[in-house]
C-alpha cells in the first residue's frame, strides 16, 4: 500500500536531481543581428596578476580605476573581448599573455560578486576551449561588469 500511494505521488517527493544533470540543454539564443540590434555598454576592468577581490567593487562609485568602456553586443565571443582589451592594454599584448574572465554581478543580499567565466591567450597557435564561447553563452546579464586578468 505505501509502495503503491509513493508510485501516485503520495509520500515525500524525491530530491531534485544534482545542478547540471538530467536538465535539458538551453536554448542556443538566436543570432544578433548587430546592424539593426543596439550594443550595450560593456565596463570592463583589467588588472595584471590577478582578478579584483569582491571588496574592490563594494562602493558604487567607487570601482577599480582601470576601467575600459566597450560596445558590444551579448554574442561577443571571449576571443572578440579579447583582441579589444589587446587595443588598450599593453600587458594584454605580450606574446604569452594569458586572459583570465569573470564577471561582476550582485548576488541576492546586493554585494558584489566575482565569477570566473573563462581564459583565452594573447596570441593562441590553436583554438582554445572558451575562445568561441560568448556573454549570452555564460549567463552576462546587462548591468554586469567584466573583470579580466591578465597574466
Amino acid at each position: 500500500m505505501a509502495e503503491a500511494a509513493r508510485r501516485q505521488g503520495g509520500g515525500r517527493p524525491l530530491p531534485p536531481p544534482p545542478r547540471g544533470v538530467n536538465q535539458p540543454p538551453r536554448p542556443k539564443p538566436e543570432p544578433v543581428d548587430r546592424e539593426k540590434t543596439c550594443p550595450l555598454l560593456l565596463r570592463v576592468f583589467t588588472k595584471s596578476g590577478g582578478h579584483h577581490t569582491n571588496e574592490d567593487y563594494a562602493v558604487r562609485g567607487k570601482e577599480p580605476k582601470d576601467e575600459v568602456q566597450i560596445y558590444t553586443w551579448k554574442d561577443a565571443t571571449l576571443r572578440e573581448l579579447t583582441d579589444l582589451v589587446k587595443e588598450v592594454s599593453v600587458a594584454a599584448r605580450r606574446r604569452n599573455a594569458r586572459l583570465s574572465f569573470a564577471f561582476v554581478y550582485p548576488d541576492k543580499q546586493g554585494r558584489f560578486s566575482v565569477r570566473e567565466v573563462g581564459q583565452t591567450m594573447s596570441y593562441p597557435n590553436r583554438k582554445q576551449p572558451d575562445d568561441s564561447k560568448t556573454l549570452s553563452d555564460l549567463r552576462f546579464e546587462i548591468g554586469d561588469y567584466l573583470d579580466v586578468a591578465i597574466y
